[in-house]
């Protein structure tokens, strides 16, 4: 009698274990295989080592399932560990408690203090300390909710990433785990050793170690540089990043905007693309360009696509335009520290920037036009073929066939060095085949023809030109009404030339003179034209707008 009744009461207690798990849609170890119609992927599965197991009636339709110490449960390729848990079969729900443990396919892990779980639906809602890993970076926040169906992880109170030395912090995250992407809202800042980043909206591969900018950002990194985009990448492991949305970046004496900005920090270089706009603070300039290169550790520039330099002046800013342009630091064409003290480039005096006190950042610098040079200024004009401007003496030295022009006068020579002075035009050496043209009426011009030429200007205008070696001129005597009375054509040593306001105004011949004045009625203005003679008006700048024509 003994045996029966230990047999009825084992067969009693299968029978309401088997039942129990059926209701709440868990399947132990020793659950038959060929469970009726419900769906095994979303089947939970009891894993051997459960301390304690224990089935709880509330009502007719409701029956909980305790389980505490060690619980193991699987669902498909998830895993979910606590320290205790109970299962509702009415509602397909159950609730972990202490040390809880998400394991999900073996690429995300989820840590928290409590879990509620919706069974068909694959939702977990995770509070207390939650903390999510990917193996790359960690998620920590009060709450999240996390779908294994999509391994999407959303928070909503306040979250932080970790990913190495980079911390980013969010009100609301969006966490795609078959992407390892984390979509960050409201507040969002990424702390890196080297930069921070603030922004509404920003998303970030804990894999790549990617930032992608989709709102306006603003980043600083630890030299003060500070970029404004809405658009982009940055790749905190490479360096490298792309900025779109008419950036604006603000380094140290320049700003720089473009329609798009691409930047290596491991080289050093950027390219800007896209009416490219750069202002030098300290050197009161202004770059216009399609597209420029910069080294940022050298601090070089490279403009390309019509680029146009304006050098800002209060009254008379100079317009300089080329193919090409390129600028640099003045002692950067110097391979030594004794080269600086000895050597000259091209005229200028060099001096060591770093122990010469009356030197300053401001006159380190020089910057080249190549290919069709043009510039424009009110009082002055000018076109070669290549350029060379420093800023230590403010000269602009012109190269291969330079032409400058001042009011009516023309200047051509082989080479042509124009000096400034306060930033307006104060001297011209003109080297070999040098010729001036100074216009009076159609056809009728003013010559002086020499081996070189010194120019001198006064208020920015041209007020006088001494011409010396093998020196020549035609040049028409008029009256006090402006009224032709002779040509003057003559040679000499040396010829200083004075202007008045619009037109050459005396003639000074100095030593070894020999030549003709002619009566008018004797010679045809157009046939009186010294050897080479040339009038490029029509190559003339006639204002800025004119550079690029």
């Amino acid at each position: 009698m003994r045996k029966i009744t230990l047999l009825i009461c084992l067969f009693l207690a299968i029978l309401l274990l088997s039942r129990g798990i059926m209701f709440a849609q868990i399947v132990t170890p020793i659950q038959p295989t060929s469970a009726p119609t419900a769906d095994s992927s979303l089947l939970v599965e009891i894993l051997p080592g459960v301390r304690k197991l224990e089935f709880r009636k509330v009502n007719d339709s409701t029956q909980l399932q305790i389980l505490a110490g060690n619980v193991k449960l699987k669902q498909g390729t998830s895993l979910f560990f606590c320290d205790s848990c109970v299962i509702n079969n009415n509602t397909n729900t159950f609730e972990a408690w202490g040390n809880v443990h998400v394991k999900d396919a073996d690429t995300v892990n989820i840590y928290s203090n409590h879990l509620r779980y919706l069974i068909t639906k694959r939702l977990a809602y995770l509070d207390g300390g939650v903390r999510l890993t990917d193996g790359k970076g960690t998620l920590t926040t009060p709450d999240l909710e996390y779908d294994m169906t999509t391994d999407i992880g959303i928070y909503k109170k306040g979250g932080k990433v970790v990913n190495k030395k980079t911390v980013l912090t969010s009100q609301e995250g969006y966490y795609y785990a078959g992407l390892r992407d984390v979509y960050f809202k409201k507040n969002v800042v990424l702390n890196d050793p080297a930069y921070k980043i603030t922004t509404d909206s920003l998303l970030y591969n804990t894999q790549s170690q990617t930032a992608r900018f989709i709102a306006q950002t603003l980043i600083k990194d630890s030299s003060g540089r500070t970029i404004e985009t809405k658009e982009g990448f940055y790749n905190i492991g490479t360096g490298k990043a792309e900025f779109g949305g008419r950036p604006i970046i603000k380094d140290g004496k320049l700003t720089i905007t473009a329609n798009k900005i691409i930047n290596d920090d491991s080289t050093g270089i950027s390219q800007a693309r896209g009416n490219v706009i750069i202002i030098d603070t300290v050197q009161k300039t202004t770059i216009l360009a399609g597209e420029v290169y910069r080294d940022n550790k050298n601090d070089r520039i490279l403009a390309t696509r019509k680029p146009l330099m304006i050098i800002k002046q209060d009254n008379d800013s100079i317009y300089v335009t080329a193919d090409t342009l390129f600028s640099a630091r003045l002692s950067d064409l110097y391979t030594s520290k004794d080269s600086l003290t000895k050597d000259t480039i091209k005229g200028i005096k060099v001096v060591d920037v770093k122990t010469d006190k009356k030197s300053s950042d401001s006159t380190n610098r020089y910057f080249e036009a190549y290919r069709n040079v043009r510039i424009f200024s009110d009082s002055m004009q000018a076109i070669s073929d290549s350029m060379f401007y420093s800023f230590r003496d403010s000269t602009f030295r012109l190269f291969q066939k330079p032409v400058v022009w001042s009011k009516e006068s023309q200047i051509t020579s082989d080479t042509i060095y124009m000096f400034t002075k306060n930033k307006k035009a104060d001297k011209l050496e003109v080297f070999e085949n040098s010729f001036m043209v100074n216009r009076i009426d159609p056809e009728v011009y003013n010559q002086v023809k020499a081996t070189r030429m010194d120019g001198y200007f006064k208020e920015g205008q041209l007020d006088s030109i001494r011409a010396a070696g093998l020196a020549e001129t035609i040049y028409y005597i008029q009256d006090d009404d402006s009224a032709y009375t002779g040509i003057n054509e003559s040679r000499c040593d040396i010829i200083d030339i004075y202007f008045g306001k619009e037109t050459l105004e005396k003639v000074v011949f100095r030593s070894n003179v020999s030549g003709t004045i002619w009566p008018m009625k004797l010679k045809d203005p157009k046939e009186m034209r010294l050897t080479n003679f040339i009038w490029l008006e029509d190559r003339r700048p006639k204002t800025k707008f004119d550079l690029f024509d």
